[in-house]
């Protein structure tokens, strides 16, 4: 089909209803003539807000679909994906401004595909916070399935940094806050992103971050493998390396918190922590995420305040990494706390000691008592691997004396008798004869020559002894027990 001239071009328009019979009158009388050049129409309609440079365009090509989404008048399009393209449109009636995520046609055609878009967009219906976009609709129109979403006046944060080059530091501080405390909302509704990343963050003209995407990384992970070859798994990819690497299952939010340090780090920094590259091996390779280089050795200059909270998100070590959003919230108050503060000058030391003390609702809390740091480690990293909070103390008196200011400071309290010797035994049978601690429930640890102190030890149901050796899964489930009761 050849170019139209201008008389065409306004028929066109006024045919698919891009124009109203006023505003077809309106722009003859304003070009003057019927005979008037094609430029001309073209300048009026865009200088007259008539139509837009992306309705324009299609028209002029010949395009006779996709202006209109249901009730919804497309203006222009604002981002596109693998699966679906996003377009800013004005509601018909109401002239409401929206946003609408549109299914691409090669997908709408394939049942099974389009059912997964609804029913993914259905899910983040139920999300309403004010750091995600909201979906008002999901809706289909013949064969075209799309979402109605919040239009955000702003930017991209992957632009926004790449306009920057990097983000100060209380103010990505507070930008992650943002992010964090819809990803703690979402996580109470039992739902995890599995996309976090710099382009799937919305930032108001007001510095209000806002996630976009929730569920929809589902659609590449029921179908990435049994695509075109042009359309590889991209979405999720990243998210199977780590959970590939660290051994934890699908949708555990940890995974969500090790990519929020990600996008902290690259606005902190301007640097991507990951390597970035297309090749779908590498980007499955261990190797990405143990060459990260840490984040103060990338830039020296940031405090240890923000440091600490990048470094501890990022851990490859899922036992050592935030185990819920809300914690990394809380470290998150505190440096930026300290930035407003002026602290930044303090070690990495001090920043590291003053974070980390959030405990879980419903987190149980072990007491450690033992003297050796290497066991110290030991038990530390055991616990601290099924989500226990581990509080290590190397003085049984001491130990006893705190729970006897605050019995509810640990819900269980580990005496180690191989290094403590009758320390230990003392400090779990002085737990007994105080009406602050005789419920807290305890195990005494004896090693195979201590094993005769047993007759000494005052127990109970809540307050046993075991004797070396026991694996750490053992004691674990004795703990469990013990706790439970």
């Amino acid at each position: 089909m050849g170019h139209p001239n201008a008389e065409q071009l306004l028929q066109r328009a006024l045919d698919l209803e891009l124009l109203t019979e006023r505003q077809f009158q309106e722009v003859w009388a304003s070009v003057g003539t019927r005979l008037a050049p094609v430029e001309d129409v073209k300048k009026q309609l865009l200088r007259g807000e008539y139509m837009t440079n992306y309705q324009l365009e299609r028209l002029v090509k010949g395009e006779r679909s996709g202006y209109f989404h249901g009730p919804y008048k497309v203006l222009y399009a604002v981002g596109a994906g693998t699966f679906a393209r996003v377009f800013r449109a004005v509601h018909r009636q109401t002239g409401e401004v929206v946003a609408l995520k549109v299914l691409r046609k090669r997908y709408s055609d394939k049942p099974e595909q389009a059912t997964l878009f609804l029913r993914e967009g259905k899910l983040g219906l139920t999300l309403r916070h004010s750091n995600i976009v909201p979906i008002y609709d999901v809706a289909t129109d013949g064969k075209s399935h799309y979402l109605v979403m919040e239009f955000v006046e702003g930017w991209n944060l992957r632009d926004l940094v790449k306009i920057r080059t990097k983000i100060e530091p209380l103010q990505a501080t507070q930008l992650t806050m943002g992010m964090v405390e819809g990803l703690r909302y979402a996580f109470e509704h039992r739902l995890t992103h599995r996309d976090l990343k710099l382009n799937n963050v919305l930032v108001t003209t007001s510095w209000q971050p806002k996630l976009v995407d929730f569920g929809l990384a589902a659609l590449d992970e029921n179908y990435g493998e049994s695509m075109d070859d042009d359309m590889p798994n991209t979405r999720t990819i990243d998210y199977a390396a780590l959970e590939r690497a660290t051994g934890v299952r699908k949708d555990d939010t940890r995974s969500d918190i090790y990519f929020m340090g990600c996008i902290f780090y690259h606005m902190l920094t301007g640097q991507p922590p990951l390597m970035e590259t297309k090749d779908r091996l590498q980007r499955l390779n261990k190797q990405r995420f143990l060459d990260v280089i840490p984040i103060q050795q990338c830039d020296p200059t940031l405090p240890h305040w923000v440091c600490t909270v990048v470094s501890k998100a990022m851990m490859l070590d899922v036992a050592r990494r935030y185990q819920s959003p809300a914690a990394m919230l809380a470290d998150l108050a505190i440096a930026e706390r300290q930035l407003i503060e002026g602290g930044d000058t303090v070690s990495a030391e001090a920043a590291a000691a003053a974070m980390g003390n959030y405990v879980e609702p419903n987190q149980h809390t072990v007491l450690v008592v033992e003297s050796n740091p290497k066991w110290q480690d030991i038990f530390r990293e055991g616990f601290k691997r099924v989500n226990y909070r581990v509080l290590v103390i190397a003085d049984p008196e001491r130990a006893v004396t705190r729970l006897r200011q605050d019995n509810k400071a640990a819900q269980c309290v580990v005496f180690c008798a191989q290094g403590l010797g009758e320390a230990a035994l003392n400090g779990f049978n002085l737990l007994s004869g105080d009406d602050q601690t005789v419920s807290v429930p305890a195990v005494l640890l004896l090693d195979e020559p201590q094993k005769g102190w047993k007759e000494r030890a005052s127990v109970a149901a809540h307050r046993i002894v075991l004797t070396m050796p026991i694996t750490m899964k053992e004691l674990r489930s004795k703990l469990a027990a013990l706790m439970d009761r």
